[in-house]
């Protein structure tokens, strides 16, 4: 949850990216990795298309697959920098955004880019 804090700004994306992204690279993994397991047939023309991929291009989607993995690892680092620009200064609030964009890339990113510290100082 959002605090007005500067220093331990988090915020969760929606619950339909969270389910949209895990399932999907739940998804993906289990093609690459799994095929055997998964129930082609029973997917319709997803089932189809992902069968057509792995007989014919597993190379594709197998270096696919790690380059994904990539670009959010890319992200999670990309939003460790936007949270020191930001002046989230927190370690557990930086930990949060590092593993949650790990986890859900541009979902997690686009929150923490559209964050607007208050830019006046704070009063004791």
């Amino acid at each position: 949850m959002a605090r007005t804090d500067a220093c331990a700004f988090f915020k969760n994306p929606s619950l339909f990216w969270i389910a949209t992204i895990g399932i999907s690279l739940g998804y993906y993994t289990c093609v690459v990795f799994w095929p055997e397991q998964m129930p082609f047939d029973m997917l319709g023309p997803l089932g189809s298309l992902s069968k057509y991929l792995l007989e014919n291009h597993y190379p594709l989607i197998y270096y696919g697959w790690w380059m994904a993995w990539f670009v959010h690892i890319a992200e999670a680092f990309y939003g460790l920098k936007v949270c020191s620009d930001k002046g989230v200064d927190s370690l557990s609030a930086r930990g949060l955004w590092f593993l949650q964009t790990f986890l859900f890339g541009f979902a997690s990113l686009v929150l923490l880019l559209k964050y607007r510290p208050d830019p006046r100082p704070k009063r004791h």
